[in-house]
């Protein structure tokens, strides 16, 4: 029923969310692959854990002291940084000749001024560069770290929005300011989890069923969605039967590159293209400002499979990622590995935001509708009838 859902869907939102800031390697994330794994218990299947090691970001100093004020912040994740003493000279904005860059970025990472930014640490003519962050509401909206593996230019500290007008004045007035954004690397280990149910014919190629479950925050609407419907789509999988075995993977490394992806994949190539598909439950459908859902096909066919399931559930999709480009999230790297995919994400005008928390952030009546959406289409792809 409905209600029950609901009820499912809520509890799985809340807890994920009040664990508190799932980065990658961390002891939330530790706990939240424990929290995964028990859930998967109780849906009556066998969870999977695949630990991998990886150099994880330990963040020791990170702040501007301008105009005698200590400004907070969050270094990039795939930059250089400064020692414990850090750097000093003029602020300016990016693209003018002063020590210290200035600019205001949003969090997505194919906008343009996030492409500026990032001409700006190919270029490596600053000391430091601030990014301010550019947000509706108050806060660090984060970038993730494209190049986590090979950290590059200029050390970057990522600030809130309400400090801009004193930047771009001290910037104007070519103000000093003093850069500290000093980390340090240590070994640690994170984990991907996940399990797999089988079908009634073991020679039919299966299901892939995937989401991200690390993020900056505590990514309630982000990352709540596509692990809400990582459950349903398992308790009907298990509960009904189907066809095809039906493999589920929950991904820590998101924001570091889709580093647990990108592991997972080298362990199981022959899945990128020996699955019947992939589902990409990807980020943002639950939230409750700025969503805008946007569905992404491999192809034509599959398309028409999950197009249909929409219309028959009334909902809208709002943006169609056109078929042959390559696709956003993780579904880039089954797009990289020629697999078939259907993925979902979508707009949210809390994305990386520390106030993308449970309740406040989440559409419940619209995850819902999209947690079944997405339930029925994994039912009818993981069918004898779809090829």
């Amino acid at each position: 029923m409905p209600q029950d859902r609901d009820a499912r869907i809520e509890r799985y939102i809340s807890e994920y969310s009040g664990q508190g800031m799932h980065r990658t390697g961390t002891e939330v994330d530790r706990i939240s692959a424990e929290w995964m794994g028990h859930i998967i218990s109780e849906l009556g299947c066998k969870p999977e854990f695949n630990e991998f090691t990886f150099s994880r970001v330990v963040i020791k100093t990170a702040e501007l002291r301008c105009n005698n004020e200590v400004i907070r912040g969050v270094p990039l994740f795939d930059c250089t940084y400064t020692s414990e003493q850090g750097v000093s000279g003029k602020i300016g904005p990016v693209g003018s000749h002063a020590e210290i860059g200035l600019i205001m970025v949003p969090p997505n990472s194919g906008s343009p001024k996030v492409k500026e930014l990032l001409a700006a640490r190919k270029a490596d003519q600053y000391l430091a560069i601030i990014a301010v962050s550019r947000m509706p509401e108050n806060g660090i909206a984060t970038l993730n770290a494209e190049d986590y593996l090979h950290p590059f230019g200029a050390p970057v500290l990522q600030v809130a929005n309400d400090h801009w007008d004193m930047l771009s004045k001290a910037a104007t007035d070519n103000v000093s300011v003093t850069a500290m954004i000093h980390c340090r690397r240590e070994e640690t280990r994170a984990l991907n989890v996940g399990t797999t149910v089988k079908g009634g014919d073991p020679l039919l190629a299966p299901l892939v069923v995937m989401t991200p479950r690390s993020g900056w925050w505590q990514c309630a609407s982000e990352r709540g969605g596509g692990i809400a419907a990582f459950f349903e789509i398992m308790r009907a999988v298990k509960n009904s039967g189907t066809d095809r075995d039906v493999i589920f993977t929950a991904n820590s490394g998101h924001e570091l590159d889709h580093l647990g992806l990108d592991l997972y994949l080298q362990d199981n190539a022959q899945l990128i293209q020996g699955a019947v598909a992939w589902i990409h439950l990807g980020a943002n459908f639950a939230t409750n400002k700025g969503r805008r859902v946007m569905l992404q096909f491999s192809d034509d066919e599959i398309k028409k499979v999950a197009v249909d399931v929409v219309a028959a559930s009334g909902a809208k999709i709002d943006v169609e990622w056109p078929i042959g480009t390559r696709a956003i999230g993780e579904a880039r790297n089954i797009y990289d590995g020629g697999g078939r995919f259907v993925s979902i994400l979508g707009g949210n005008d809390w994305f990386h935001h520390p106030a993308d928390i449970w309740p406040d952030a989440v559409d419940l009546e619209a995850t819902s509708l999209w947690v079944d959406v997405l339930t029925r289409l994994a039912l009818k792809l993981a069918s004898r009838d779809e090829a």
